[in-house]
């Protein structure tokens, strides 16, 4: 675990094509300086290449800018080295345009021929390099160059990290000779990890026959919830999450809240841009910064903020007065963060961890339905993959769509035997036959012939302006309650809507009287929900379904909450603990 990570931090994006000129032109190390420290920036990361393909210092191994006449990486470590401002350095390895265009046999290539490029948020032109080619030998020799020439360097940053279903001339090969099916978009994809896993290897291996302290963080936009495998190839983690770029404002503690199980120190990045990298002249609102960082330190993590200089490479004034209102915050707010460990009532047992295949990143109905209620009832939680030692928690949410092995039954098991409590929903607690693994206290009769449905909870479970059956929007589960608690009726729409017959402008409405089955139930530790509601808050956000869900977790706790709160839904809780300075902090 790395312990020396700054929490005040920039980084320092510079991708210019050829066709710029000026390139470093005027820089002015003094003003550069000067400009961080007055901002309260103790860190930076600092472009040795970028995606273009350029270089930035004086390299044996790639091309300088070739509007760049000096070492312009060397000078702004320099000026750092003198005030004290640790220095880690960047390098593009996803993507190279130089050496996509002089090296066509590096590409990435789709099975129907095509190029994949990066998302057109970055911008439209940016090529896709394979990393089962000699490309890979060349990432190496730049990452030993780099730890060479900069031996003081905190350490390196790779970015774009990842790997397609490639099928360029080398993966095919490779793919027949090893087994492999490269016909079928799976064995592809199984290949890539095999291929992503080598870069993994050797990247980290070439940084470590250097230097055995430098850091190393390989980025892909997201920390995915079902690759703990690759984790020993990084000293710490950076969580890119722009929130007004793409990301949302969920997207940032959703991923901390799985970071902090993974015992490593982690940063979170935002940027200084109303939308994302690469916005020249574009500002995000200085309370926007002071909030992520104000975010970032109650979840845990230190502090990046991302920024994109003009080609003369100076730093903008009016920036540096936006950050440096955020981190004098952040300067301040250090001491009460050091050693800080998070306190959770509740875990969320991430779908993502299990590598459904639909369920990744930016679309995740379950994980992020779920965040959402959660953060905005004020409950305090984890999300965790099934490795963590779920005894740690009082009740554990199983998210629409979780499915049961044998090895994780036992486990469940055996938290339900030492007194935890499970909540389930739509089709969480299944096996892979599609049948329900726990006692529910209720019988299964299969899923419901219509699209949607209509609950009334009993008022227990019923929201507080609610006194009607309500639209549920997604297929339930039909069950009809045994020996368990139910919580509710559910109400039949007369149809499914199709083009033979339809009522009105959506759906048609509830019959009059109830269906026979049951919206959930209640049997000793577990409660089951019949609907996958959590997916039904991330598509609509309907207070109605938060508060179902808040009364359903709260029956469940029990009263035993650690903190109870009158906050407004838009307000944000964390609760922490410093054992060291024998104190709590909210």
């Amino acid at each position: 675990m790395n312990n020396s990570l700054p929490y005040r931090q920039i980084h320092l994006d510079f991708h210019y094509s050829s066709d710029i000129e000026n390139i470093g032109h005027g820089f002015d190390p003094e003003k550069f300086k000067r400009t961080l420290l007055d901002a309260n920036v103790e860190a930076i990361t600092l472009f040795a290449t970028c995606h273009h393909g350029w270089s930035y210092y004086r390299t044996q191994c790639g091309e300088m800018h070739p509007h760049l006449r000096f070492d312009l990486l060397q000078k702004q470590v320099n000026a750092c080295k003198a005030v004290g401002i640790g220095v880690q350095i960047y390098l593009t390895a996803g993507v190279n345009n130089q050496i996509w265009e002089s090296h066509p046999e590096w590409r990435e290539i789709r099975a129907d021929g095509t190029y994949p490029r990066i998302k057109d948020v970055f911008s439209p032109g940016f090529r896709k390099l394979c990393f089962n080619t000699e490309y890979l030998n060349l990432l190496c020799w730049q990452i030993i160059e780099i730890a060479t020439v900069f031996p003081d360097c905190r350490g390196i940053f790779l970015d774009i990290v990842g790997q397609g279903a490639c099928c360029c001339v080398k993966c095919l090969a490779d793919m027949q000779k090893q087994g492999f099916r490269p016909g079928e978009e799976a064995e592809c994809l199984r290949f890539a990890e095999k291929v992503l896993t080598l870069y993994y290897q050797k990247t980290f291996s070439a940084l470590r026959s250097i230097s055995s302290t430098m850091n190393i963080v390989h980025n892909s936009g997201h920390i995915a919830r079902d690759q703990r495998d690759i984790l020993k190839y990084f000293t710490h983690l950076e969580l890119e999450s722009l929130p007004t770029g793409g990301w949302d404002y969920d997207h940032f503690p959703l991923s901390a809240k799985y970071a902090q199980q993974l015992r490593l120190e982690f940063i979170g990045m935002t940027g200084k841009f109303h939308t994302t990298w690469g916005e020249m002249g574009g500002f995000k609102h200085p309370n926007a910064l002071r909030y992520e960082c104000a975010s970032m330190l109650a979840h845990g993590a230190r502090c990046s903020i991302g920024d994109h200089p003009q080609p003369d490479a100076n730093l903008d004034p009016a920036t540096y007065r936006n950050i440096g209102t955020a981190y004098r915050e952040v300067k301040n707010k250090e001491p009460w963060c050091v050693g800080a460990r998070q306190i959770a009532d509740i875990a969320l047992l991430s779908a993502e961890a299990f590598g459904l295949g639909n369920i990744r990143h930016r679309e995740n109905p379950p994980d992020i339905g779920a965040t959402r209620a959660l953060l905005e009832e004020h409950v305090l939680f984890d999300v965790i993959d099934r490795e963590v030692d779920f005894r740690h928690y009082l009740l554990i949410v199983l998210p629409d769509c979780i499915p049961i092995d044998t090895e994780l039954w036992y486990r469940l098991n055996d938290y339900l035997e030492h007194g935890g409590k499970l909540l389930l929903s739509g089709d969480s607690g299944k096996d892979n036959d599609g049948n329900f693994v726990f006692d529910l206290g209720a019988e299964y009769l299969g899923p419901s012939e219509f699209e949607l449905d209509y609950i009334l909870p009993r008022k227990t479970f019923r929201p507080d302006f609610i006194d009607a059956p309500l639209v549920t929007y997604r297929r339930s589960n039909r069950i009809k309650v045994t020996n368990g608690i139910s919580m509710g009726n559910v109400y039949d729409p007369y149809f499914n809507r199709t083009g033979e017959h339809f009522s009105g402008h959506q759906h048609a409405p509830a019959r009059s009287t109830p269906s026979g089955f049951d919206c959930g139930v209640v049997k000793n530790n577990i409660l089951y929900l019949a609907h996958p509601i959590f997916s039904i808050y991330y598509q609509l956000g309907a207070v109605a379904y938060r508060q179902y869900l808040s009364k359903a977790i709260r029956f469940m706790l029990g009263g035993d909450e650690t903190v109870a709160a009158n906050l407004p839904s838009t307000a944000r809780l964390t609760l922490t603990e410093q054992v060291k300075q024998r104190r709590y902090v909210l």
